[in-house]
């Protein structure tokens, strides 16, 4: 069986390469379960798909420069942009298929922690409209 550490996942966001400040990038789709379950289902529910949805959870580690993760982010805000996410930085292929949709950036939370902590944003972006995977 195959076997893989992530340890250079790719993270872009409004074409924003962000895999600098990306500590982790998760990506998260399901399907709304609906209930249609009738007297001809003899005592078993029966499910179907409905809307579909997803979320990009990210965490990075924060970067007040100019130019660099809170000034990317920060005019993002409540606006829809595009994301894409691949597990290896390397070229998108049927072993490193990228996945790509758009996101509301309904949130930033630029400072965040306690003492001793690293400066980290976690963040779950929900996707707007269809997310899709190519292998090319």
């Amino acid at each position: 069986m195959p076997k893989m550490v992530l340890l250079a996942e790719y993270l872009s966001i409004n074409s924003n390469d962000l895999s600098e400040w990306t500590k982790k990038a998760e990506l998260q789709v399901e399907v709304e379960e609906k209930d249609v379950t009738n007297y001809k289902s003899l005592g078993w529910k029966e499910v179907i798909g409905g809307l579909k949805s997803g979320e990009l959870g990210c965490e990075f580690l924060q970067d007040f420069a100019a130019t660099k993760l809170d000034a990317i982010m920060w005019p993002l805000l409540g606006t829809v942009v595009p994301f894409e996410v691949r597990a290896d930085q390397a070229s998108v292929g049927t072993s490193n298929p990228k996945y790509t949709g758009n996101i509301l950036i309904n949130g930033w939370n630029p400072i965040t922690g306690s003492v001793g902590d690293e400066a980290t944003v976690s963040m779950g972006f929900p996707t707007s409209g269809a997310v899709v995977r190519a292998t090319s």
